[in-house]
C-alpha cells in the first residue's frame, strides 16, 4: 500500500508519500476541488513510486542475470526473479487501479461508493486511495467472499 512516515507535528496521523492528512475547512463540501487535488497528488506520487520500482526491477534483473553453472544457484536466482515478477504483476494491477482512480477524479466521481453512492470518507481514501466502496459495502463484500470460500 502507500508508504507512510510519521508526521512530526501529530504522531498519531500518518503521512502518505510525504503528504499531510487533509484538514477540511469548516463547512467545506466533500470532494471539493482542493480535496480532489489532494488525492490527485497522492495517486500521482504513488504511481510514480511504483513506476520507479518497475524500472529498478528491470535494471536489477538485467544486471543480475547470470548463467550459474551450479543448478542450485540457478534455481535460487530463478526463484528470486519469479517472486520479484509476481510482485511487479501485483503492482501493475495496482497501477491500473490508480489510473481508474485518476479517471474517477477527472469525472468528479472519486470518493463515492460504487455500490451505494455514499461518501467513502477522506481518512479512508487517504489510507486506501484506490478504495471504491464505503466501509459498510466493503465489509459486506468481504463477508460474502468468506461465505463463498
Amino acid at each position: 500500500m502507500a508508504e507512510t512516515t510519521t508526521n512530526p507535528v501529530n504522531a498519531q496521523e500518518p503521512k502518505a508519500f510525504g503528504f499531510e492528512p487533509y484538514n477540511a475547512a469548516e463547512g467545506e463540501e466533500y470532494m471539493s476541488p482542493a480535496q480532489e487535488e489532494h488525492f490527485r497528488q497522492i495517486l500521482l506520487a504513488w504511481k510514480r513510486s511504483l513506476m520507479e520500482e518497475v524500472d529498478r526491477t528491470v535494471h536489477h534483473m538485467q544486471d543480475e542475470a547470470t548463467n550459474f553453472p551450479d543448478p542450485n544457484d540457478r534455481a535460487t536466482q530463478e526463484s528470486e526473479f519469479s517472486l520479484e515478477l509476481r510482485t511487479r504483476d501485483r503492482e501493475r494491477k495496482l497501477i491500473k487501479k490508480i489510473d481508474e482512480g485518476m479517471t474517477r477524479l477527472t469525472d468528479h466521481e472519486y470518493g463515492y461508493c460504487e455500490a451505494c453512492g455514499v461518501e467513502i470518507g477522506v481518512r479512508r481514501l487517504e489510507a486506501r486511495p484506490t478504495a471504491t466502496l464505503c466501509i459498510d459495502c466493503k465489509t459486506l463484500d468481504e463477508i460474502r467472499e468468506k461465505q463463498r470460500g
